[in-house]
């Protein structure tokens, strides 16, 4: 303060008013206090003059200026209206596996995958005179009357498995058709999933039950279905049944119990699997067809018996 006193007693307040000013202007870094300077003389000439050398290792406040604002994010992940900033979007990891955890119940048990159609029932547009259920589907803003039979000995076979096994309901039917028909047919929650025409792979005109998408280990993993196109992938863990369409003399679904029931104590089941392939040389060819072609025609020839239409129900894409 004593030097500042002087200054001005020598100077003079308008030569020091003008020093102060040319130092203003000749500093580039206190530039910024030029306009301070002319704008807002009733500051005080000090105040003024000091303020041109300040700390400049200060960090000065954020500006208004919303280009280094990080950016607003809305809930849904995308920027708020007037922020036209581009952010590069994380999204959520996807689902690795088709279906959850293994619950305590069936902690230890192996995984059965049950086909429905022509394994489990058959279903038709037509009337069925002794049908099981009709289920009210909506079709391009129709509602159709869907009737359903039951495979002989089905409760049987079904109330069995889920003491044996972790059971899914894994079909290539549209979900607004095969959910209402699984609520109707499994009284007992034998289905701990259900898996639809989504969660199957399209590969070479078909549907397909890719197993290795499930999350669980493959060597203690079985499907039961009438198709062999749908588990073209993985062959080895299939138990082929019979299509079923209204023989009311089956008896495949209890002629099956006793094996599964020595299977379910099996370490895995490959080599049980294996000996079941081959006494059925019929489904070994059926996989090996299915495998390395389409039928002639293109078309599964399990659905010229089905009374559904082909988008509704069947494995194959020719809808």
């Amino acid at each position: 303060t004593g030097i500042l006193f002087l200054a001005f007693q020598i100077l003079g307040r308008s030569r020091l008013l003008r020093v102060a000013e040319w130092l203003v202007r000749s500093s580039p870094r206190a530039s910024q206090c030029n306009v301070s300077l002319k704008k807002q003389r009733s500051r005080g000439i000090l105040s003024s003059f000091f303020c041109c050398f300040r700390d400049y290792n200060v960090e000065a406040p954020p500006p208004s200026s919303p280009s280094v604002l990080p950016p607003l994010v809305e809930e849904n992940g995308g920027l708020q209206k007037g922020d036209q900033r581009q952010v590069i979007p994380i999204p959520s990891p996807p689902a690795k596996y088709l279906l959850p955890e293994v619950t305590v119940l069936d902690y230890g048990k192996k995984c059965v995958v049950i086909d429905l159609d022509e394994t489990l029932v058959h279903s038709s547009f037509k009337p069925i005179s002794n049908a099981d259920f009709i289920v009210p589907v909506e079709i391009d803003g129709t509602i159709h009357q869907v009737y359903v039979l039951k495979r002989p000995h089905v409760d049987e076979f079904l109330q069995r498995m889920g003491q044996l096994f972790e059971c899914v309901l894994f079909t290539a039917s549209l979900a607004k058709y095969a959910d209402p028909v699984a609520d109707l047919l499994d009284r007992w929650g034998v289905f701990r999933a259900r898996l639809f025409r989504e969660s199957c792979v399209f590969h070479r005109g078909n549907y397909v039950k890719d197993l290795s998408r499930l999350g669980r280990e493959l060597s203690k993993v079985i499907i039961v279905d009438n198709s062999p196109a749908s588990y073209i992938f993985h062959p080895e863990n299939a138990v082929p049944v019979q299509s079923w369409f209204d023989d009311m003399t089956d008896t495949e679904l209890l002629d099956l119990i006793p094996f599964f029931e020595g299977l379910s104590r099996e370490d895995d089941v490959y080599s049980m699997l294996h000996r079941l392939c081959t006494g059925y040389t019929w489904s070994c060819l059926g996989i090996f067809f299915a495998a390395t072609a389409l039928p002639p025609n293109g078309i599964d020839q399990r659905l010229l018996h089905c009374s559904l239409p082909l988008c509704l129900c069947s494995e194959s894409a020719h809808c």
